[in-house]
Order: structure tokens, then C-alpha cells, then sequence
């Protein structure tokens, strides 16, 4: 009998300890006493095993009834318990009450631990601890965030990105039938520009079965400033993702490999060499038991090999751009600005109470990842009192006072400028444009296509500068603010080169004196405006000449003159000081262009009219160091 009972136990167990595997799998639960879900885990590990062993019971009972002797279940005078007894008054040994006692007295001592630890949470009592959770310093925006060239505006969303993506997968008729296109589209900088990526996924598990074994073939890059979509196909496929089964599901991946880590959500992203990676995010509570969530690290999973390795937040290396994700930034935001001044103040005073309007963005700057969101009085409804730049991976935030529209009123400005066209505004981005902070939107039709594109004043939103183009319509939005147009200057490397110049010519662009030359054995034409060097005026037809350029389009522009020697008037370089000029020069750099260009005329140089205007007036703006970054 002895046995039997044994035997009857490790069956138990075992059924148990195979059910709770299943649960497991299934509920990936942190094996941390921080993690609600693994007390959850356990309160259903106890459930599973009294449910075991209650059908156990079950199954002697409905044996002892087969046997022809009656049993009933009474309760034992001697010890209290509840035994199932033949009618003849012997104990059969089969016992109820002590594996249900003890089984829910650990369910109500986990249930009060659980009630305890949400208790000590609770914001009335930590109301200053989550105002501290982030750390908000004033920021510059003139400074913070130069001013970009137009062709460095990025204009694809998530919205967008998916459709290039979607419409690039159906070119490729040996994927379409057996991939799908994540929904992910990760916003990060790449090679200093800003891309949405996001891996392919099978399509559905006869697809998983048939394709498993070479993984993923491909991931997709959609340059979010040209609109330029890409599947990148991989010398070996990724064997970790979402949609793999068992374990090499990402999520089961990590799980195993790092039973005690809390994770957040999964992304996906590239390094600079354009390999895939699984970026998981560790949690830490900095608020009672389990609560003030915040970031402490992140685990890098190779997609193709699987090689993982966990950093702590400060060692994460700096290709990576989403480590905190957008939901937790906005509820710290939000925490931030409600309990300015404690709990009692953010129900009833309400003084400095402050929140997040409703939606962001991302910025890219100096090759990090920012969320944008602005900043709104509780009371107020249409206008912001700031707006804030968080870092994604470090958490760096500064706020800037910047009175202003909300995002929502600057799209129904743009909106109701185009009203006619029933066209729908995309969530803004934020850009500096003149040193003064613009919301940027794409216009679509119902179609989700993009038609037009709009700039909007922050501080003034009934200033809007729509156009078919991004140069049409900052062109309209700078008329409208009464400004110059003047093209930022994109950074670009440069080339030094030597020569005689053999032809030349001038122009006036939007007020500047531009020059027009080539020199000698080469057809090329080069362009410098007259702020390049004091001496260009004096340039003519065999002048020896030291310069760099950059490539500018069908032109080569002139970054920087070294050297200038005239033919008569010798060597003049960048060092030396201007000689006085000749009372029978021309007194001005235009009358002398156009005598240069005289002078070209009667020898029968011809001038091209091709070259683009606004790239020899690019020297008047700075230097761009980052892109914004579009969508949600």
C-alpha cells in the first residue's frame, strides 16, 4: 500500500510540474519576486497542483465505488480532516484537507504580499519620488537644434513607410507568398540619416515549417528624407524573431538565457554595419516594490546567430536609438508635470501643474533618437506652454519655453488652408527654421498618398506655408513671416584642386553676386559666391587658382579659396591684406561680374543658364548637424 501511495504522489507531481512548464512557456514570467506576473505565476502553480491532486482523490473514489463497498466522505473526530470512509468505518487513506489548507493559506499570504507592495506605491505617498523619476534641464533651441537644408526633411511616417514597405514586398514575387512585412518599422539613425526598419515574418505556420530552417531571408529600410525603400537581403537568415516558434521565438529566446530580467518590449534595429539585432530593454522598479518603472539596461540579441550580451544603460552602445520606449517617457513626463508641487497641489491648486499634449514624434540629433512632445497647462485646451526633446537612449531631456499652438491646432491650420482639398495633416515634426521653432506636416489625400506639405508657425499657427514641394512651401511660410529665403547650407566633403581659370562669368542670385568658371583642360564648371573670398571680384581668365569644392548637383561649388594670382597684379592669397583698387576699376563686385561677363561675351564663351539658383546662395546658413525624425 505503501507503494501504491508513493507511486500515486510522484504522478502528482510530475502531471503538476508539467502543467506549470506549460504555463510558464506559455506566460514567460521574470522568475523575480518584482514581477507581478510571476506571483500571478505562482498563485496558478498552486491552483494547478490542488486541482492535480483533487482529481486523484477523484480517481480513488470512483475506484472504491467500483470496488461494490460504498465510501462517504465524513470528517475525522481525531484530527479534523476530511477523509473518505468505507461504510464499513475503515479510513481508505485518501486525505483532502491538508493539501487544501496549506495551498490557500500560500494564495492569501501571496495575495497580502501583493496588496502590500501596491500600498507602497501608491503616488499620495511618492508624489515627489515620481516627479523625480526624470530629470528635466532648460534647453536652447537655437542652439539645441541647428537649422536644417530642405532636402534633409524627412517626410515618411510609420503610416507611410508601410505602404512603401508593403509595395516593395510585392515586387518581390518569390517572398510575398511566404513572408509578411513586420508592423514595426523602428525609427532610428542610420549612417547619419533617419530610417524606419522592420524584419519580414512568415506569413503563417505551414509558411514557418517550410522556411524555418534558412530563417528570414531579408529585413526593409525606408530612408525616411528620399522616400527610398530597400529590402536588404542577408548572406544568413535571422533564426530569432516574434514570429519563430518554441525556442527560438525571440521573447522565449531571452526568457531561458536570462531568467531574472525583467524585459520590456522587443524592437528591432541595425547597427552601423547594417546587421539585424533584437534590442530587449531591462527593468528596474525605483518606487516601492514594483513600481517607478525605469530602464537599467538592455539585452542585444544577433538575429542571425542569436549571440546576445546584457549592458547596463550607460554601457549600451550608441548605434542603439530606442532604449526607452515612447509610453513610459510620456508617463514620466506626465508624473513630472502633475506633482510639481506635490500630491495635494496636483488635485486641487493645481500651480505649475503641467502635462503632455496628445501624440509625439521623434527628432534625430547628433546621431541619437529624441521624442518630442510639447507641453500643456492643465487648463488649457489650444496651446502649449513648451515643449520637450527626450534622448530614447540616455534619457537626456530639456525643456524650452516656447508658447505656442498645440500639435492638434497647427494640423487644423494647415488643414483649413488646404480645406478645399479635404486633405488630412500627419502628426508634426518640430524644426528651426530662422531660429524659430516650426511644426512641419505632409498633407494626404484619402488615399494616404502625400500631396503637399505645410510649415506652421508655433508661437503664431495662423502663419501656414503650404506648397506641392518642401521648398515651395517653406518658400510661402518665409514669405508669410516677412523673412528672406535663404537656403541652409548642406555639409558635404570636399576636393582640392588647382588650375588657370580659362572662362568666366557672373550672375546676380537672390542678391548675392554668384561666379561662374572652368578652367583650363577641364569642362567642369564651378560656382563661388563673392562671401567666399574677398578677392573674387578681381578674378579673370588666366588667374592661377588654389580652391576646394564640393560636388553640389550638376556644379561643383567652391567651399574655400587658398590661393589667387592674377596676371598682372601677381599672387594673392587668403593670408594677405586686398590691395586698394584702381580708380579705373569698377567700384562695386557687381559692376566688375559684369564687365567679366563682357568680357567673355565678345570672346564667344558661352554662359549656361542650368545652374540651380539656390545652391550658390546655400554659404549665407550654417551647418546642419542632425535630421528630425517623423512618426509615431
Amino acid at each position: 500500500m505503501k507503494a501504491k501511495n508513493i507511486s500515486s504522489m510522484v504522478i502528482r507531481i510530475l502531471v503538476s510540474a508539467a502543467l506549470m512548464f506549460l504555463l510558464f512557456y506559455s506566460m514567460l514570467p521574470a522568475v523575480n519576486l518584482r514581477d507581478k506576473n510571476f506571483l500571478v505565476f505562482l498563485i496558478l502553480c498552486i491552483l494547478i497542483f490542488l486541482v492535480v491532486n483533487f482529481l486523484s482523490y477523484t480517481k480513488d473514489f470512483l475506484q472504491t465505488l467500483g470496488s461494490g463497498r460504498g465510501v462517504q466522505m465524513v470528517k475525522d473526530e481525531e484530527t479534523g480532516q476530511f477523509v473518505f470512509r468505507r461504510n464499513s468505518g475503515k479510513r481508505s487513506g485518501v486525505s483532502l484537507g491538508r493539501p487544501l489548507k496549506y495551498g490557500f493559506i500560500a494564495i492569501g499570504l501571496i495575495i497580502i504580499l501583493m496588496t502590500v507592495a501596491s500600498l507602497l506605491g501608491l503616488q499620495f505617498f511618492n508624489a515627489t519620488r515620481y516627479r523625480d523619476l526624470i530629470t528635466i534641464e532648460d534647453g536652447d533651441f537655437a542652439q539645441d537644434v541647428a537649422e536644417l537644408n530642405m532636402s534633409q526633411i524627412p517626410v515618411v511616417d510609420k503610416d507611410t513607410a508601410s505602404r512603401l514597405g508593403s509595395r516593395k514586398l510585392g515586387e518581390m514575387t518569390e517572398l510575398v507568398s511566404q513572408f509578411e512585412i513586420q508592423d514595426d518599422y523602428t525609427q532610428i539613425n542610420y549612417k547619419g540619416s533617419p530610417y524606419r526598419v522592420t524584419p519580414l515574418r512568415y506569413a503563417d505556420p505551414i509558411k514557418w515549417l517550410f522556411n524555418h530552417k534558412e530563417g528570414l531571408p531579408a529585413y526593409l529600410t525606408v530612408d525616411m528624407v528620399t522616400q527610398e525603400t530597400n529590402l536588404v537581403w542577408l548572406e544568413n537568415g535571422m533564426r530569432y524573431s516574434p514570429s519563430e516558434y518554441f525556442f527560438r521565438n525571440i521573447y522565449r529566446y531571452i526568457r531561458f538565457k536570462y531568467p531574472t530580467k525583467m524585459f520590456e518590449t522587443v524592437s528591432f534595429e541595425i547597427d552601423d554595419n547594417g546587421t539585424p539585432y533584437w534590442i530587449a530593454p531591462t527593468i528596474s522598479y525605483r518606487i516601492g516594490w514594483w513600481d517607478g518603472k525605469d530602464i537599467d539596461g538592455a539585452v542585444l540579441v544577433n538575429a542571425v546567430t542569436g549571440e546576445s550580451e546584457w549592458y547596463a544603460k550607460e554601457d549600451v552602445p550608441q548605434w542603439v536609438d530606442q532604449l526607452y520606449y515612447a509610453e513610459l517617457l510620456i508617463g514620466q513626463l506626465d508624473d513630472n508635470g502633475r506633482f510639481q508641487h506635490g500630491y495635494i497641489n496636483s488635485v486641487f491648486g493645481q500651480k505649475d501643474v503641467r502635462r503632455t499634449t496628445y501624440g509625439y514624434n521623434y527628432m534625430a540629433i547628433n546621431d541619437d533618437v529624441y521624442l518630442y512632445t510639447g507641453m500643456s497647462s492643465v487648463t488649457a485646451d489650444e496651446s502649449n506652454i513648451g515643449f520637450v526633446l527626450v534622448n530614447c537612449r540616455t534619457k537626456e531631456t530639456k525643456f524650452y519655453t516656447v508658447p505656442g499652438a498645440t500639435e492638434t491646432s497647427a494640423m487644423a491650420s494647415a488643414q483649413g488652408q488646404v480645406q478645399h482639398l479635404n486633405y488630412s495633416a500627419t502628426f508634426p515634426l518640430l524644426l528651426n527654421i530662422s531660429n524659430r521653432p516650426t511644426y512641419f506636416l505632409s498633407l494626404k489625400d484619402n488615399a494616404g498618398l502625400v500631396k503637399m506639405y505645410a510649415f506652421v508657425d508655433v508661437e503664431q499657427y495662423q502663419i501656414v506655408g503650404t506648397g506641392q514641394t518642401i521648398d515651395e512651401a517653406k518658400s510661402n511660410y518665409r514669405k508669410a513671416l516677412n523673412l528672406e529665403d535663404v537656403e541652409v547650407q548642406e555639409p558635404v566633403d570636399s576636393t582640392e584642386i588647382s588650375g588657370t581659370v580659362a572662362s568666366l562669368a557672373s550672375a546676380v542670385v537672390s542678391g548675392n553676386t554668384c561666379y561662374y568658371f572652368t578652367l583650363e583642360g577641364d569642362s567642369q564648371v564651378y560656382t563661388a559666391s563673392v562671401d567666399i573670398h574677398e578677392k573674387l571680384p578681381f578674378m579673370q581668365p588666366g588667374a592661377e587658382l588654389s580652391f576646394s569644392y564640393a560636388e553640389d548637383g550638376a556644379v561643383r561649388r567652391v567651399t574655400e579659396v587658398h590661393e589667387l594670382t592674377l596676371p598682372d597684379s601677381g599672387e594673392i592669397s587668403s593670408q594677405t591684406e586686398a590691395p586698394e583698387a584702381d580708380s579705373s576699376q569698377p567700384e562695386t563686385s557687381e559692376e566688375v561680374s559684369q564687365a567679366d561677363g563682357e568680357a567673355e561675351l565678345h570672346q564667344g564663351e558661352s554662359v549656361t543658364e542650368t545652374f540651380p539658383a539656390d545652391e550658390a546662395a546655400d554659404s549665407e546658413a550654417g551647418q546642419p548637424d542632425e535630421q528630425p525624425a517623423d512618426g509615431q
